[in-house]
């Protein structure tokens, strides 16, 4: 079973995905007006010489969607959460707005940055955890479930204010025990078909498995419209479908490990463009 990745890409691939990255001009992205850095030169300290976007390995198709505001279908749910933005909810009588005001303001930023230690929690937090804080704390309101709608929404609203920003994640000081823990993870091997995150997005990408093209795995534009399910989809429920592809037993997502996973998945895609809501197969 540990080599079943190799020959499902060797199956179906006549040639690597990576023959369009040769042609950096034919790959441009730019969205209302932002350049979006989608190919950079890797740190001396990365496994990876170059990284690359998962946008460059999507068809015409799907890059086209992702070009135009208009055209996106994951403005549908940004729109909702514009809304759940200026919403009173909660015993507290609050809304976001009320503490946060303009959402392209005080949200500007933060996604690159992110996940991020908190003093507070004593933890790596996520988007998501921040979001539900201020829930339950300030506004005295019910916390919203992760991976569900009107929580993958609001991340991308967030998510879309640093847009065109590279991606800086400080795995430094108390973070370093969680970035080490989820590079162990990275390279473990679950499941009955013995995969790890690697053996795709960093031994394979730019094959093909099944019908699509393997990319190097950068979570840079999450939460991610997908045409697949017609819905915004959290960084944590793609590692859970993804370990669970592997069949094996996955985690949840907001747990520790998955946390820690996106914090050095977010590191290896350092400097590229936050490009929050992207368009995926």
């Amino acid at each position: 079973m540990r080599h079943m990745i190799a020959a499902l890409c060797a199956a179906t691939a006549s040639g690597l995905a990576l023959a369009a990255l040769a042609e950096p001009d034919d790959q441009s992205l730019a969205v209302d007006g932002v350049e979006l850095v989608t190919e950079i030169k890797a740190s001396d300290e990365h496994p990876l010489d170059m990284l690359y976007s998962g946008w460059r390995f999507r068809t015409d198709e799907t890059q086209a969607l992702q070009t135009d505001d208009f055209d996106n279908p994951a403005f549908i749910f940004v729109e909702q959460a514009v809304d759940a933005w200026d919403t009173v909810e909660g015993e507290a009588g609050k809304s976001c707005a009320e503490c946060h005001g303009a959402v392209e303001e005080s949200m500007k930023g933060v996604r690159a940055g992110m996940p991020k230690w908190d003093a507070e929690a004593g933890e790596v937090w996520s988007v998501e955890n921040f979001v539900n804080r201020c829930r339950t704390e300030r506004m005295q309101a019910e916390p919203w479930k992760w991976d569900k709608a009107d929580m993958n929404a609001m991340a991308a609203l967030i998510g879309l204010q640093s847009r065109g920003m590279p991606v800086d994640v400080d795995v430094s000081g108390p973070a370093e025990p969680w970035f080490k823990r989820g590079e162990e993870m990275y390279y473990t091997r679950y499941g009955q078909l013995e995969l790890s995150c690697a053996s795709c997005h960093e031994e394979n990408y730019g094959n093909m498995i099944r019908a699509d093209h393997l990319s190097q795995g950068h979570i840079n534009g999450f939460p991610t419209y997908r045409l697949k399910n017609t819905k915004l989809n959290s960084v944590h429920g793609r590692f859970k479908g993804c370990i669970r592809d592997t069949r094996a037993h996955t985690f949840k997502p907001g747990s520790e490990e998955f946390r820690a996973l996106e914090l050095y998945v977010a590191w290896r895609g350092e400097g590229l463009a936050v490009e929050t809501p992207s368009v995926r197969q």
